[in-house]
């Protein structure tokens, strides 16, 4: 096919037959949500106005001027009838923006709204900025909270020295955005997440703090601090309220993933854990759950990871990972749970209020020894035995 407009036109019926393809529910699962064969978001899903220079003059062999990388670890957000994500889209050239999504049904028919988000910058410029946590506030505001990396002043020489700060913007429509300042902290802090409730009458931040920008050092888990000003977020006073734990999922480092959402029973909160593993870090996600009247007391916590990669999902840019930032309650109480994988593609789970309070409130927390861990599986078989007993003697 030689023909430019012919190559234009072909080019753009396999862009809408991706947008528009149907996805489907996997097959079996655990019960505990349904994954969704097809990735929502990938590079190839970004538009192609961002990628290519259509006019044949100055592209006359219809290149990929600008090449996307990944789409990942996104925020989320119902607005009206439309579930909507702010992805994480990062170019070939590692930079990292921010760019809308929208889909009908927050399953499929996923567009970008038509350019990438302009982020305001402060006084002093990030190199990248990344996984936006979007937060409805009952203050009337729409908080995104991200990571800002800059290179290490302290480190001039040394390339891939990094510090992070927690980046804090607010918007009414996710068009037009009011860059505040960074959250002060006394740590490095990549994951912060914003309380969607005042507490106490002050703002509520779930932190992370790290010694590093990679190590999590004397950072002992996911923090809590309270905040006066959001328009001058400073952290004075921060303590662990989801600890990590030797030989366990979160035993390298925890954080938060989006806002817990509030439940009859509780608060319900989706984590990622890393342990470290002979091939590297390895990323799950996990839940617990917190008490209505103080969100900051911990009510259940399963044991074990509750999401993992599969099959495909284990393979991309980084290697075992699962991510997530962003999920959405419906009213009818349904949960659509957007993680990404291997930091390349996004992908959604779907749930419900009831099953995952049901798996925080009635799984068994993890012992943090092998024998505890034999303990709780010997008294589920026996309840199953004593239960098969009881159905055969009726």
């Amino acid at each position: 096919m030689n023909n430019f407009q012919d190559r234009v036109k072909a080019l753009r019926e396999q862009h809408e037959a991706l947008l528009n393809r149907k996805n489907e529910p996997i097959a079996g699962g655990n019960g505990i949500y349904e994954k969704y064969r097809y990735p929502i978001l990938t590079a190839e899903h970004t538009p192609l106005e961002w990628r290519y220079d259509f006019n044949e003059k100055d592209n006359p062999y219809l290149m990929q001027r600008i090449m996307m990388n990944a789409v990942l670890n996104a925020g989320a957000i119902k607005m009206g009838d439309k579930y909507i994500v702010v992805a994480r889209v990062e170019g070939a050239d590692r930079k990292s923006f921010f760019a809308v999504a929208e889909s009908s049904n927050g399953i499929d028919g996923w567009r970008f709204w038509p350019e990438p988000v302009t982020m305001p910058d402060t006084d002093d410029p990030a190199t990248n900025i990344y996984d936006m946590r979007l937060t409805r506030h009952e203050d009337g505001w729409i908080y995104g909270v991200f990571c800002a990396e800059r290179h290490d002043p302290a480190q001039p020489t040394n390339l891939s020295a990094a510090t992070a700060t927690a980046g804090i913007a607010r918007t009414k429509d996710l068009k037009t955005w009011e860059r505040l300042p960074d959250l002060v902290s006394p740590s490095q802090q990549r994951n912060v997440v914003l309380h969607p409730e005042f507490v106490d009458g002050r703002y509520a931040f779930y932190t992370r703090p790290q010694d590093g920008f990679i190590d999590t050092g004397s950072g002992g888990g996911i923090g809590w601090a309270l905040v006066d000003d959001i328009t001058h977020a400073v952290v004075r006073d921060e303590r662990i309220i989801n600890a990590r734990h030797y030989h366990t999922i979160t035993e390298v480092k925890n954080g938060e993933g989006p806002h817990p959402l509030k439940t009859p029973q509780g608060w319900l909160h989706l984590a990622h854990g890393v342990r470290g593993t002979a091939d590297g870090l390895r990323y799950v996600l996990y839940m617990y759950m917190t008490a209505l009247d103080d969100p900051t007391r911990v009510i259940a916590q399963p044991g074990g990871w509750f999401l993992v990669p599969e099959g495909p999902e284990y393979v991309g840019d980084v290697m075992n990972v699962a991510f997530a930032n962003g999920w959405i309650m419906d009213d009818d109480g349904r949960i659509f749970i957007y993680y990404a994988s291997a930091d390349t593609r996004l992908h959604v789970a779907t749930s419900t209020v009831e099953r995952l309070v049901d798996y925080c409130m009635n799984t068994p927390e993890d012992g943090l020894t092998t024998a505890a861990s034999v303990e709780t599986i010997k008294r589920l078989i026996a309840k199953n035995h004593a239960n098969k007993a009881k159905i055969e003697n009726r």
